[in-house]
């Protein structure tokens, strides 16, 4: 089942407790803890979200790790939601081991995932190794023309990751957990169209005659879910939805998913609610429509127009859940590790390139010269790691199971694993566990296909079926598992008697 078929705007439903191993010994359990903990970068330190040097020169709102720990008695499981740009493979290794040391989480039960903020901390789109050995030209491009980690931040966002997780895991109390589908269709569009020459380009801008359509669909699904104690006390929420962190409002900033979570907070009246967000396939939807009839809106109000509505409707989510009575909610989960092969620049290409990062970026030109820079640093990386390292997972909680990829995803690949999945509920959660880069569709690199996202660069380029590997392996390892009940609200009463007062025939007079 996908959540389209389940409902055409709202699915909302109740899980009451959990019945694991322990509850057959007469023990319901089923506990949830929550904690949240600052990763806001210093001004001075890069910005993220481009291909050369940035700084941050002011602060607009604090950037988070958001974590929950499920446990059923038997198993937990972990989901973290970073607002950084991306994390990368070996900040996911290392936060991993040590969480799995300090609370005996295992390290596969653990999903981190970044909101993709472009407003957020200094992370470099290099990992330890890629360039070791490489010519001092290379050395010059990767940390002085591109963007880098700052090595006390990774620290510290290794430390607040591990704190997080090991803190929502000594947080764990007897809870219950609710999950809905709400329906969010005018904020995101995707930024691919198809042009009047046959071709696909991103943002090709508004007004431009040359568009004919979008050239692919969005997701409109506001993944929700709340969790409470057995008072009735909101203990945090869980929200996916697929759209990029672009809004920028001006300065240090969670992005739009920080009014998202100021609208929860205000509409439960929980002013420290917890509010964990994981990011959907969004590598082709952002907050722009190249078909706009109207100017855009500033930055600072598109920060509030996409978070505002994605947290109302999460918020009219929860306001829709039946409260059933207790059920079963298994946790489990399944990854797979692997390598993809890399693509490989032509030589006359390189050697192109090559004479062109020698040159003054203003002479060549500075997206000519920016994307010389990239199949340079790209041929130097195919020396060290001619393949990635990429990781899929999936983790259930009752009958949601939450879909992991490492890459900016295509949209379709989310729609395609949410109508693979045997679990009525599906969130896809990309950017989790590593780093990748873009990963679009095949037919985006058919002769229709093009635009900046399938532009081969250091950042974004696996083989051309690597999107439908990991769609495919997302599905396989999700229907190996079992979903939980889905609980229904009680029956409604044997009737008797029609109410009598409306049980009457028109009166005229």
């Amino acid at each position: 089942m996908t959540n389209n078929l389940i409902t055409s705007y709202f699915v909302c439903l109740l899980l009451l407790g959990a019945v694991s191993a322990a509850a057959q010994k007469g023990t319901a359990v089923f506990k949830a803890g929550f904690s949240e903990k600052d990763i806001t970068p210093d001004i001075g330190m890069e910005a993220p979200g481009n291909y050369g040097k940035r700084y941050h020169t002011s602060f607009n709102d604090r950037c988070k790790v958001r974590a929950v720990v499920f446990d059923d008695g038997d198993k937990r499981v972990a989901l973290v939601g970073l607002d950084l740009l991306f994390v990368t493979r070996d900040v996911v290794q290392a936060a991993r081991t040590e969480i799995h040391k300090r609370s005996g989480i295992e390290p596969e039960a653990i999903m981190i995932g970044a909101s993709h903020s472009h407003s957020s901390g200094p992370i470099g789109m290099s990992e330890p190794g890629d360039y070791d050995n490489a010519s001092p030209l290379v050395q010059d491009l990767v940390e002085n023309k591109s963007i880098t980690s700052d090595p006390g931040y990774t620290q510290h966002l290794k430390h607040q990751i591990v704190e997080a997780v090991v803190h929502a895991d000594a947080n764990r109390i007897d809870a219950k957990l609710a999950v809905g589908v709400g329906h969010e269709d005018k904020v995101s569009f995707n930024r691919r169209l198809r042009m009047k020459n046959g071709l696909t380009f991103s943002h090709p801008g508004v007004g431009n005659p040359d568009i004919i359509d979008y050239a692919g669909p969005i997701d409109p699904d506001v993944g929700t879910v709340g969790v409470w104690d057995l008072h009735d006390n909101l203990l945090g929420v869980i929200v996916n939805f697929s759209n990029h962190a672009t809004t920028n409002p001006g300065g240090i900033s969670a992005n739009w998913i920080g009014p998202m979570e100021r609208t929860l907070r205000r509409a439960t009246g929980h002013a420290a609610l917890p509010v964990v967000f994981l990011q959907g396939a969004c590598g082709d939807i952002t907050q722009v429509d190249n078909l706009a009839k109207h100017a855009n809106p500033s930055s600072r109000e598109w920060w509030e127009m996409v978070g505002g509505r994605v947290g109302a409707e999460a918020y009219k989510t929860l306001l829709l859940v039946r409260r059933g009575a207790a059920r079963n909610i298994p946790l489990d989960y399944r990854q797979k590790v692997w390598h993809v092969d890399r693509r490989v620049p032509a030589p006359e290409k390189v050697k192109r390139a090559m004479n062109l990062v020698v040159r003054d970026p203003q002479e060549v030109g500075s997206t000519e010269w920016v994307f010389a820079k990239e199949t340079v640093l790209l041929d130097a990386l195919l020396k060290n790691k001619p393949q990635a390292e990429v990781e899929v997972q999936s983790i259930q909680v009752g009958p949601i199971a939450f879909v992991s990829n490492p890459a900016e995803y295509f949209v379709q690949y989310g729609l395609d694993i949410k109508k693979g999945s045997n679990f009525p509920f599906t969130f896809v959660v990309e950017l989790a566990n590593g780093c990748v880069g873009y990963v679009p569709t095949e037919e985006a690199f058919s002769k229709h296909g093009g635009g900046y996202e399938t532009r081969l660069t250091s950042y974004s380029n696996l083989e051309i079926t690597a999107g439908t590997q990991f769609a495919n392996e997302g599905i396989r390892l999700t229907n190996e598992m079992t979903p939980g009940d889905i609980p229904e609200p009680p029956p409604a009463p044997e009737f008797k008697t029609p109410w009598s007062y409306g049980n009457v025939a028109p009166e005229v007079d």
